[in-house]
């Protein structure tokens, strides 16, 4: 059995690594040489240089062998150098003074420089998504008036994508641009990646939550809301928990598994990105029949408004579902205004495409990546980090910042702070007598004009409720 068969997954610590490096001096020690052509040839003698056996190597020339499986970020299809002087010895470094292997050539310097781009692509997109999405958060939890389900779904999937922007960040930052973290291969790496890992899932799944109840809506006539949000935090929270121990458990108890703080890909991938692939053609096929009985009920009501005296019970009781979905998805509020077939089918096509990167059904394309190597890798890696970064900031956008019951809240706050600032007396405070008499209240109050003028102004109960609630008969 050679060395090769150990397999970098199988290599778990440094005395593994040992044993591998014994075994191939050992190997090279072994072989023998070739018989000299001529007794006028110079040659370096074979060397074990510390990693891998170099030939024995005529002088002048240069010796090429291949880049050692075992060390981290070698592309082990790709060869190492070592120089053979004039004289027959070997190229010694002039730092060390010790024979030295060129092992640079082990690493592809543009594929490095490509994934360096594409990682800064990762840092700013995730940096951008979570500054939108923890604004997004504060104003979901700031207006309390913001509490139906469908937010409520909202909050769940932005705190999701939050924390897994924020935990791939320290994850890139603290482990794998950190090579000593990666080597020493401690327990809290471990724990940062099942974290990163169970965020992911969950954010998946929480996709899944928005496509399931938006397509419930259409599907269920009557749909009870104080048992929806129970079911759906089991299938958001409690169904990635499972998947992740699952995954941590198994991973931990096999030989090999447990290298490089986890980095690697693991034989257990699957347990993780088969119920994911699952759960984004579940919303694929949401998305489609969502669009099909958007518009087959569009096309119901503009039956129903021409003939609103004959319209069947059946078809009213078909028609609240369609009520309920636009009254839980904002982009679709401008049906109404539609005054062509045409018009309304273009705007319920563009409010349903709307809720794409809700459901993160961009990511159905992302498995179709091209061979390393190719013209198309680049810009698929380009075009997969946007997207995927750039998730978080697209659904704020959509679901929040441009929300029109958010947008409306907002206004409300604005013009009600706005008024208070201009105004140069408060009712509430400025109160100068109150009638003893329960019927009828009266309140007597001073504004800036018969302040100047001296005369009291008398308000009926109806204009001054809000006052009357704060004083003490």
């Amino acid at each position: 059995m050679t060395d090769y068969q150990y397999g970098l997954s199988n290599i778990q610590d440094n005395h593994i690594l040992q044993q591998i490096i014994a075994k191939r001096k050992k190997m090279c020690e072994s072989l023998l040489d070739d018989p000299l052509m001529s007794d006028s040839d110079v040659w370096c003698p074979r060397e074990f240089d510390g990693w891998s056996c170099v030939n024995r190597t005529k002088a002048g020339g240069v010796a090429t062998f291949p880049c050692p499986y075992f060390i981290l970020g070698f592309d082990s299809k790709r060869f190492g150098q070592k120089i053979c002087l004039q004289d027959g010895t070997w190229f010694k470094h002039p730092d060390s003074n010790k024979t030295w292997s060129n092992y640079t050539t082990c690493v592809d310097l543009d594929d490095l420089k490509l994934r360096n781009q594409v990682n800064m692509i990762y840092k700013w997109g995730y940096t951008v998504s979570l500054a939108a999405l923890a604004v997004s958060i504060f104003i979901f939890f700031y207006f309390r008036s913001l509490t139906c389900t469908r937010i409520q779904i909202h909050k769940n999937l932005f705190i999701s994508l939050a924390m897994n922007n924020c935990l791939w960040l320290v994850w890139y930052e603290a482990v794998v641009d950190n090579l000593p973290v990666l080597m020493a291969n401690g327990l809290a790496c471990k724990l940062l990646h099942v974290l990163v890992q169970y965020f992911l899932v969950a954010t998946y799944f929480w996709m899944f939550c928005e496509g399931l109840y938006l397509h419930t809506l259409l599907v269920v006539t009557f749909l009870t809301e104080s048992k929806v949000m129970p079911f759906l935090h089991t299938i958001g929270w409690g169904i990635p928990a499972v998947l992740v121990s699952t995954y941590a458990g198994l991973r931990t108890i096999t030989t090999g598994e447990t290298i490089h703080c986890w980095i690697h890909e693991s034989l257990y991938s699957w347990i993780l990105s088969g119920p994911v692939c699952v759960s984004m053609l579940a919303n694929l096929v949401f998305l489609i029949n969502i669009v099909r009985l958007l518009l087959v009920k569009l096309h119901a009501r503009q039956i129903t408004m021409a003939s609103p005296k004959h319209v069947a019970t059946r078809e009213r009781a078909q028609s609240f579902s369609l009520r309920s979905f636009k009254r839980n998805n904002s982009s679709v509020d401008s049906y109404d205004k539609a005054p062509a077939s045409s018009s309304r089918t273009g705007k319920a096509v563009r409010a349903t495409l709307i809720l794409i990167p809700l459901l993160g059904l961009q990511y159905i394309v992302t498995p179709f990546r091209p061979e390393p190597g190719t013209p198309w890798e680049p810009v698929y890696q380009v075009t997969s980090a946007v997207v995927a970064s750039c998730q978080g900031l697209c659904v704020a956008l959509l679901f929040c910042f441009c929300n029109g019951e958010v947008l409306s809240e907002i206004k409300k706050r604005w013009k009600h702070c706005k008024i208070n600032k201009n105004r140069s007396w408060n009712p509430c405070l400025k109160v100068t007598s109150v009638s003893p008499q329960h019927h009828p209240r009266l309140l007597v109050t001073e504004d800036q004009q018969t302040q100047r003028t001296g005369s009291i102004q008398v308000l009926p109960r109806k204009d001054s409720a809000e006052c009357l609630q704060n004083v003490q008969l």
